[in-house]
């Protein structure tokens, strides 16, 4: 039960440290983009280190990975292959992404030189970059992914609610 001042007792604020090492989000837009670079051939290196034992050698998949590469233009196939080029619509969620979970067996140990790099290597592995490639805070969020047009606001299925339709339905019934 809590006490008068609404707390519970136990416990303690959370420090600016602590929140700090919570708060590693990056939007799609690139805001949380830490500083650093990496090169495509430093992605490659440390892909071929770290990646290529779980998504295959060039991203194709393997037996305990997805494909990370292929795909583009297959969305709208009966065999859809959702991949880093055809799926994904921002190249900064790529970053945010191998930062919290990758390598799997050891998640949030890449420093963001090596995140960088992993992700001009996997966007010049599907086609986005060229090989000179070098991503950091900037260059991430101004690479225009193949799908970036690929997600609508509002959503358009029947079956998913839209916050924008039930907000405009009352007023409509007033007016």
């Amino acid at each position: 039960m809590s006490t008068p001042d609404g707390h519970f007792g136990f416990g303690s604020p959370a420090t600016p440290e602590q929140i700090a090492g919570w708060d590693i989000d990056v939007k799609a837009d690139g805001t949380g983009l830490p500083e650093g670079s990496g090169s495509v051939q430093q992605g490659e290196e440390i892909y071929t280190r770290l990646g290529a034992k779980c998504h295959g050698a060039m991203g194709e998949g393997g037996d305990s990975g997805i494909a990370l590469v292929g795909g583009i233009g297959s969305l709208n196939t009966d065999a859809p292959l959702k991949t880093v080029g055809s799926y994904w619509p921002y190249a900064p969620v790529l970053y945010d992404y191998i930062h919290r979970a990758m390598p799997a067996d050891n998640p949030q140990s890449l420093t963001p030189d090596e995140v960088y790099a992993l992700c001009a290597f996997l966007l010049y592995l599907n086609g986005i970059v060229p090989e000179d490639a070098v991503m950091d805070a900037q260059t991430l969020p101004q690479v225009i992914m193949p799908n970036h047009a690929g997600f609508t606001s509002p959503d358009p299925r029947p079956d998913v609610f839209n916050l924008a339709e039930e907000i405009a339905a009352p007023e409509e019934q007033t007016a």
